[in-house]
């Protein structure tokens, strides 16, 4: 008779490889972050830039940019560009509907003289940096 040593965890280690492939396998469509735009975000000397990958924007009324000092969100709308009957569909990976983007920027920006243009499918966003705040010593009182 030969003697295996019992493992309580056993079967632990199955379910989280099911549960890892079943996550890896997940329909593309369906996961979160394909339903925001890849961005880079970079500093110079001067401003803060960020770039995002936005394509299939007609007009630009179906895109909104907010810049908050330290951040900055951009949010929109993705038209569905063919009517197919959902039974006809034999495979949807393009998203269509609401997106929205919040990012920390590295550095505090200026809220005025931000640009930004659409060009090929890519958002460019410029935004200077504002000054550093100074750093004010405060006077203890001792009593």
């Amino acid at each position: 008779m030969v003697m295996i040593p019992y493992e309580p965890f056993r079967h632990l280690e199955h379910w989280k490889r099911d549960f890892d492939r079943f996550f890896n396998e997940f329909p593309s469509f369906l996961r979160a972050e394909n339903n925001l735009p890849r961005m880079d975000v970079y500093e110079t000397e001067k401003e803060v830039v960020a770039t995002c990958e936005i394509p299939g924007l007609e007009k630009k009324e179906d895109i909104h940019i907010d810049v908050n000092e330290d951040r900055l969100e951009i949010g929109g709308v993705f038209q569905g560009t063919t009517n197919v009957e959902n039974e006809q569909m034999h495979r949807k990976e393009r998203f269509s509907g609401r997106f929205q983007r919040l990012v920390t920027l590295p550095a505090h920006v200026k809220n005025e003289g931000v640009t930004a243009s659409y060009k090929n499918g890519i958002l460019e966003i410029h935004m200077p940096k504002a000054e550093p705040h100074a750093k004010k010593r405060i006077d203890i009182q001792f009593h």
